[in-house]
């Protein structure tokens, strides 16, 4: 879950209310949600499967047995070929896989072989940190600290020395500076899990790391993220990443992460274009969970290391179009597959 905070060591205006909404004050209000149904099946064998990217274009593994290439068969089947085409240009990205609870290192190592089968560098994303989400759609993460640096282990473990590009832990680092979210006796816990979990994954040969920063309309002013980002290891890592499951646009995660980027030591970042092609809804602070499966919005740019900016690495879809944000708006649980919201993704990008 997304929230807005101006300023340095502020909180919120309003403290948060219930599960599934928060107070909309000056400072802080809903604006997005970070979620996924975790990783797909990755299986280079898959009937129909998806072509990977050129390389020199785009490095990372496009899986052949995703959700929305699922979808673009079952259409296929029924006759259905405008809908496919449509889903194809989901199904045809390198999507992140979102590793889960069970069996990490069985999930991470069958990922990162299938991608190193292609020639490609698999994209994951962690997203297990203990009290995760607020309480919101997303809600849950390991259970204590020990629970997810056994799980961390793991997946270290399953990547090896295989290539990877990894999202470490979209919202936990905005929501320590939401008053009332993350209990203030876990905010140490957390930086010290952060800075392990960018450690360890560093200690691998082909291993690229990026912190979770948030997007430009969460925390107003990035020097709010500066002792953040420090205390969870950011010196390490490869550098941040914007824009996670939100639709801020490109243009404007550009300036914000070139006004951060200085802050913390010229790190370059990664953007999640994945839905941000007709950027955030019109007078979205108007609706508390704007965030949260908006209509009218659009794909964005293709994924990508041709960004033509020197400080931006990648244009990445880590959100998986189509996947939920949670139970608003007529769609499912977070995480799970929406043919109808992906549909509309796909048609309003125009491509």
């Amino acid at each position: 879950m997304y929230g807005r905070y101006d300023g340095r060591g502020r909180g919120a205006a309003r403290p948060w209310l219930v599960a599934g909404a928060a107070a909309t004050g000056a400072m802080l209000t809903l604006a997005g949600c970070s979620s996924s149904g975790g990783g797909d099946d990755s299986d280079d064998k898959a009937p129909g499967a998806t072509k990977q990217r050129p390389k020199a274009e785009s490095p990372y593994w496009v899986n052949p047995r995703g959700k929305a290439a699922k979808q673009v068969r079952t259409y296929e089947s029924r006759g259905k070929s405008g809908d496919a085409k449509l889903i194809k240009k989901i199904a045809g990205q390198p999507l992140a896989e979102w590793i889960r609870p069970e069996d990490p290192r069985a999930e991470t190592e069958r990922v990162t072989k299938a991608a190193a089968k292609a020639d490609r560098s698999a994209l994951l994303v962690l997203y297990n940190i203990p009290h995760r989400d607020c309480g919101q759609y997303s809600k849950g993460g390991a259970k204590d600290a020990g629970e997810y640096r056994d799980w961390l282990g793991k997946i270290v473990k399953g990547i090896g020395d295989r290539s990877a590009t990894v999202i470490v832990e979209p919202d936990s680092l905005p929501h320590l500076l939401a008053e009332g979210c993350t209990p203030k006796q876990f905010h140490d816990e957390r930086y010290e899990l952060l800075n392990e979990a960018v450690t360890k994954l560093k200690e691998l040969p082909g291993t690229k790391v990026y912190l979770d920063a948030g997007n430009p309309d969460w925390v107003r002013d990035p020097g709010g993220l500066v002792e953040p980002l420090n205390r969870s290891g950011i010196a390490k890592a490869d550098g941040f990443a914007l824009n996670v499951s939100n639709f801020q646009t490109t243009k404007s995660n550009i300036a914000y992460g070139k006004k951060l980027s200085p802050m913390i030591g010229n790190k370059p970042f990664v953007i999640d274009t994945s839905r941000n092609g007709n950027g955030p809804v019109e007078g979205a602070h108007a609706d508390e969970e704007a965030w949260c499966n908006p209509s009218g919005r659009a794909l964005g740019e293709a994924p990508t290391t041709r960004t033509g900016e020197k400080l931006v690495d990648a244009y990445l879809w880590v959100k998986r179009p189509g996947e939920s944000d949670g139970e608003c708006k007529g769609g499912p649980k977070a995480g799970e597959w929406w043919a109808t919201y992906a549909l509309g993704l796909a048609r309003n990008s125009g491509r």
